[in-house]
């Protein structure tokens, strides 16, 4: 009788959380087509522009959205960049990258696992990622943020799966995000510079420069280390 009434608690407790999973994604799609976000993405950098000092904060909150329901996030990423600059927009964009995986990871996790993980189990990337995270951990969430290897929301949704822990997941996606961030964020800007300018802004060049020299030492390092983590498995 009472693994009857644990069963039934358990049971209710997942489908009030596909309940409310349901609710949050319904309210997301609506409110992209009240707004018209979807088909104003090309202009939201005239539209954030009006919006003061609210338009980083609503700037945020939209790349979180995005990320959260699994839209490309380049596009926005670049309108953040001739939106507030390399410094802010790096910042910015850095936040709201961290924050909408973090939120991917713990519905994933927590609220719609079943869900996610019925819609995933067929999937032959989220297969690999579940494998290599199971036999290397951080290191695969570091190369695959480094390195684009599996799609960004399967890897927000995908990591919540795993048996990565969450503060291990959050440092490596942040620190393994941000020289790409760096990248596409001041190289937007440096073009956007020397467009309006006609000069070519050097200051932003070097930071590109050593943002890749850096990505590049981190990818290296992260495929080193999986290296050394199959051999001494194999061992």
């Amino acid at each position: 009788m009472e693994d009857y009434s644990a069963d039934k608690k358990s049971n209710n407790r997942k489908i009030w959380k596909l309940i409310l999973f349901t609710i949050l994604l319904a309210a997301v799609i609506i409110l992209f087509r009240l707004m018209g976000w979807g088909d104003k993405l090309a202009s939201l950098r005239d539209w954030i522009s009006g919006l003061g000092i609210w338009g980083p904060f609503v700037f945020v909150l939209l790349y979180i959205v995005a990320v959260v329901a699994a839209l490309p996030g380049a596009a926005i990423t670049i309108a953040g960049a001739t939106l507030f600059g390399s410094v802010l927009g790096v910042v910015l964009v850095s936040i709201a990258s961290t924050i909408g995986a973090c939120l991917a990871f713990l519905i994933a996790r927590h609220l719609a696992r079943d869900f996610i993980l019925r819609k995933l189990s067929s999937n032959e990337t989220f297969r690999k990622l579940d494998r290599l995270t199971q036999e290397h951990g951080a290191i695969v969430v570091a190369i695959t943020r480094l390195l684009p290897l599996f799609p960004f929301d399967i890897l927000n949704y995908g990591f919540g799966l795993t048996a990565i822990s969450f503060k291990t997941y959050v440092f490596w996606s942040w620190l393994c995000m941000l020289p790409g961030t760096i990248l596409y964020v001041v190289g937007t800007d440096a073009v956007v510079s020397a467009i309006s300018s006609g000069k070519i802004p050097w200051l932003l060049v070097v930071v590109i420069l050593l943002a890749g020299i850096v990505l590049a030492f981190l990818i290296w390092l992260a495929k080193k280390k999986l290296t050394k983590g199959k051999k001494t498995n194999s061992d």
